[in-house]
C-alpha cells in the first residue's frame, strides 16, 4: 500500500474517533478543509510539515498518521521482545503492545529483582497507570502515598506524577502494567 493511502486511512480513523468534522480539524491543525479532504481520500501525498500540523491538531504522535495498522490478531512472545532495563539491569520492562492511532494504551510486563527499586518521573498529563502484581511483593510510592501490593492485587493511579516501585518481599516481582493515555 502506498504511503498516501496509509495516511488517508489513519487520518479518517483518527478524525472520526474524535468526532471531528473536516472543518473542526482544519481549525485545530491550520490546514484547509480542501487539503484535509484530499489527504483523507488519498488524492495527495502531504508534506512532512502538513503531517506534523495534522498530528499536532489531533494530539497524536507524527507516526500515528504514517504507520500501517494491523487489523488481524497479533501474537507477542516474551523472548521476541527487546527488554528495556535500568542501568544495573535489576528493573526490566517488556513492551507487549505500544500505543498506536487505534490503541491509546501501552501494555507491559515488569520484573524487579528482590531488594531493588525504580523511580519514574511521571508520564504525560492525564495519563493513568494500572499495575497488577503476579508474583512477589511490590511497594508502590505515588505522590508520597505508599501502597503494598501482593499477587492478584492491583492499583490504578495518575501516571503524570512521580512514582516508584520497590521489590520488598524477598523475591523478584513480576507484574503487568498498563499506561492509558486518554484521547
Amino acid at each position: 500500500m502506498e504511503i498516501n493511502q496509509i495516511i488517508a486511512e489513519n487520518l479518517k480513523q483518527l478524525r472520526t474517533e474524535r468526532n471531528l468534522s473536516l472543518g473542526q480539524l482544519s481549525e485545530l491543525s491550520d490546514i484547509s478543509k480542501v487539503m484535509l479532504s484530499q489527504i483523507e481520500k488519498g488524492d495527495t501525498n502531504p508534506t512532512i510539515n502538513t503531517i506534523w500540523k495534522i498530528a499536532n491538531g489531533l494530539k497524536v504522535p507524527y507516526t500515528a498518521l504514517m504507520e500501517r495498522q494491523r487489523q488481524d490478531a497479533t501474537l507477542v512472545r516474551k523472548p521476541e521482545i527487546t527488554v528495556q532495563a535500568d542501568e544495573d539491569g535489576h528493573y526490566r520492562l517488556y513492551c507487549y503492545y505500544a500505543t498506536t492511532p487505534h490503541r491509546n494504551f501501552e501494555f507491559f510486563q515488569i520484573e524487579l529483582d528482590a531488594g531493588y527499586s525504580h523511580v519514574t518521573l511521571g508520564h504525560s498529563e492525564k495519563s493513568q497507570e494500572y499495575v497488577m502484581v503476579l508474583e512477589g511483593e511490590l511497594t508502590l510510592t505515588v505522590s508520597d502515598q505508599i501502597y503494598v501490593l501482593h499477587p492478584n492485587e492491583s492499583l490504578g493511579f495518575s501516571a503524570a506524577v512521580r512514582h516508584g516501585y520497590a521489590s520488598t518481599g524477598g523475591q523478584t516481582v513480576k507484574a503487568v502494567l498498563i499506561n492509558y493515555y486518554p484521547a
